[in-house]
C-alpha cells in the first residue's frame, strides 16, 4: 500500500483513477495500471505539484517534471515535451498554457489519447480556454467550433 501525505485518501483516488503514483517503485506499465503525471511549467507551479507528492525520479535519474525559466531555450522545452509524451510510464502531461503557446505546433500535432495532454494556468498567466488545444478539440467534436 502506498503512503499518502497528510492522509487525504490518495490511495483510494489512486486505485479509482489508476494514474497517480505516490511512491517511486519500479512498475511494469500496462494499460489500466498506474502511471505518472508529468509537468512542464515555471518553478512556482512545479513546486506546488511536487509538494503534493507527484514528483518522481527513476533509477536512471529521469524526472517527471521540467522547470522552465527565462534561460530555458525553446528546443529544451520541445525536447522535454517529446520525452514526456513518449514515455510509457506517463499517463498525463500537464503544460503551463503560456509555455504551451511556445510549442503550439507540437501540441497540435499530438493526437494520442495517452498520455492525456492538459494545459494549466500559472499564477502569472491566467487560463484562456480559446487557446487550449483540448478545449478546441472538444468544441469541434460537439459542433461548437471549427477545425483550424
Amino acid at each position: 500500500q502506498l503512503a499518502c501525505p497528510l492522509d487525504l485518501g490518495c490511495h483510494s483516488v489512486q486505485k479509482k483513477w489508476g494514474i497517480v503514483q505516490m511512491a517511486s517503485k519500479r512498475r511494469k506499465y500496462k494499460e489500466g495500471e498506474e502511471r505518472l503525471i508529468a509537468i512542464i511549467a515555471d518553478e512556482d507551479t512545479i513546486t506546488g505539484f511536487l509538494l503534493t507528492g507527484m514528483g518522481d525520479v527513476d533509477p536512471r535519474k529521469s524526472k517527471n517534471f521540467f522547470v522552465v525559466d527565462s534561460k530555458t531555450s525553446q528546443s529544451q522545452i520541445e525536447e522535454a515535451f517529446k520525452r514526456f509524451t513518449t514515455r510509457d510510464d506517463v499517463g498525463i502531461v500537464l503544460v503551463a498554457q503560456n509555455i504551451a503557446n511556445d510549442i503550439r505546433y507540437l501540441i497540435k500535432e499530438f493526437k494520442q489519447a495517452i498520455p492525456a495532454l492538459l494545459e494549466i494556468p500559472t499564477k502569472d498567466h491566467p487560463y484562456d480556454a480559446s487557446k487550449d488545444s483540448l478545449m478546441q478539440r472538444c468544441n469541434i467534436l460537439f459542433g461548437d467550433g471549427e477545425s483550424s
